[in-house]
């Protein structure tokens, strides 16, 4: 698409949900490509559910449409990825959450065909990163991590002890979600929760007391880790995830992550969580295989990596980056958009907004 003498690429981004105590990351990918490419770059919203506010913010989605959920059939998917594209004409596709990621992968070279771009591992890649495999990745990588192990009913929070297992205890879902309990009913509850929304197996990990300790990079695929931006938390929702952080220089830290990107050869964004204990020690907890929901911090230290991610995902080389500034924080807000109801009724009947 072409506007006077500007090149315009149309992108599509995923992960549109923004609840405050556990927000998707694409409406701040989105940001991140505005502020970096301003009118430059077409930004088209995918979303799950009409309550997604992504789909109502028209300064960083020109347009945004309904999709299937993962759970879904993958011919529903690309049906409807297919008549987007014949609207919008995508050139590339950033998904932003995990559950979406397996079927947009097996799609991969359909979605090549139709002249979707994308940017991410393979299958077996996803897989070595699943939570149940983090303690075998890291052992490859020589990086500390804690114990975990796949729970199928609640009547292990009550025998934990049987097995060497000591509370407090992190309780995982597969994709998303943890919590941390301090018992045996608290480990039952949290099990059920966990169970019912993302089902089984549900994860148990040994708990690390330290301080939370993030990541983020873009693997080239080939071993390399680029732009990374490491980034300490300093206020976090009722569900751990960061409501305020800091931009830090940590060699430990970057260190322990490019070893797990070199023996995964990831390709596409990640993010590497990690605990640093009293000693000064790190444990991996988890990859995440997608841009994390405080990705604009990267813009805020002159590292935008979504920008990046399109500009290798348009085959061009990898771009230099300058040293991130150690010391930048981000501090989390809520704000409210104000939507007429025939946007809301155009998302529910037609499944898109129209278009800016």
């Amino acid at each position: 698409m072409k506007t006077g003498h500007r090149r315009v690429r149309t992108v599509a981004v995923t992960g549109l949900n923004a609840k405050p105590d556990n927000p998707g990351p694409g409406v701040a990918v989105a940001r991140c490509l505005r502020e970096a490419l301003g009118r430059d770059v077409r930004i088209v919203g995918l979303g799950y559910d009409a309550m997604d506010p992504g789909l109502y913010l028209p300064r960083y989605f020109d347009a945004a449409f309904l999709t299937p959920y993962p759970s879904n059939t993958e011919e529903a998917l690309i049906s409807r990825l297919a008549d987007i594209h014949a609207k919008e004409k995508l050139r590339a596709l950033i998904p932003c959450l995990d559950a979406e990621l397996p079927s947009l992968i097996r799609l991969g070279p359909r979605l090549t065909t139709m002249g979707i771009r994308t940017f991410l591992p393979s299958l077996d890649q996803l897989r070595l990163r699943d939570k149940d495999r983090l303690p075998e990745l890291a052992k490859i990588a020589g990086v500390s991590c804690p114990s975990i192990r796949p729970v199928n009913h609640a009547g292990f929070f009550h025998a934990c002890h049987k097995e060497g297992w000591r509370y407090p205890m992190v309780v995982k879902g597969i994709f998303y979600d943890a919590q941390v309990v301090f018992g045996a009913d608290e480990g039952a509850s949290a099990f059920r929760r966990i169970a019912a929304e993302w089902g089984l197996p549900v994860l148990v990990q040994r708990f690390v007391e330290g301080e939370e300790h993030n990541l983020v990079a873009i693997g080239d695929g080939d071993g390399a880790m680029l732009g990374a931006v490491t980034m300490k938390k300093r206020a976090v929702t009722a569900k751990g995830k960061a409501w305020a952080g800091i931009c830090t220089h940590d060699r430990a830290l970057l260190d322990a992550a490019s070893a797990l990107v070199s023996v995964l050869r990831w390709r596409g964004p990640l993010e590497v969580e990690m605990i640093r204990d009293r000693r000064g020690n790190y444990h991996l907890v988890e990859i995440n295989p997608r841009f994390p929901a405080w990705i604009y911090l990267t813009h805020g230290v002159g590292r935008n990596l979504p920008a990046a991610l399109l500009h290798l995902m348009m085959g061009k080389p990898a771009p230099s980056f300058s040293e991130p500034l150690a010391g930048t924080m981000f501090v989390r807000y809520a704000e409210e958009t104000i939507v007429p109801l025939s946007t809301y009724e155009s998302v529910v009947i037609d499944g898109n907004r129209q278009n800016a």
